[in-house]
């Protein structure tokens, strides 16, 4: 889950996720391009043997990209959730499941981690 601290029992809509430190764009249309930089040895090696690129470009759809700069640290999974809800009404349907996915794919490739307020 990243380098937050988890409770196993953890209720998943109260954990916070917060950004990697990992460079991003929105253009102009507001749509988020995160920028992840290709650095570790098996990375190298496949930039030199299979034209891998240095830098992979991963363009967030509509969803995503309003999503992903409110990921800030301090708000819940829930409340992103709500945030999508208000914003794109039944499309973001079943909002809490969605957005929950969504947060948990973000954490297993290393976008974000995810703390529990309620573990010290």
């Amino acid at each position: 889950m990243g380098s937050g601290k988890k409770a196993a029992g953890a209720n998943y809509l109260d954990l916070i996720p917060a950004r990697a430190a990992l460079a991003w764009s929105a253009d102009e249309a507001g749509m988020v391009t995160l920028h992840k930089e290709n650095t570790g040895l098996f990375d190298r090696a496949a930039q030199k043997l299979l034209r891998k690129p240095r830098v992979s470009h991963i363009h967030l759809d509509e969803m995503g990209s309003f999503v992903w700069p409110r990921i800030d640290g301090a708000r819940t999974v829930g409340k992103l959730a709500e945030l999508a809800a208000r914003k794109f009404g039944e499309r973001a349907d079943p909002a809490y499941p969605r957005m929950a996915q969504y947060i948990r794919i973000l954490a297993s490739y290393g976008f974000v981690t995810l703390t529990d307020p309620g573990c010290p």
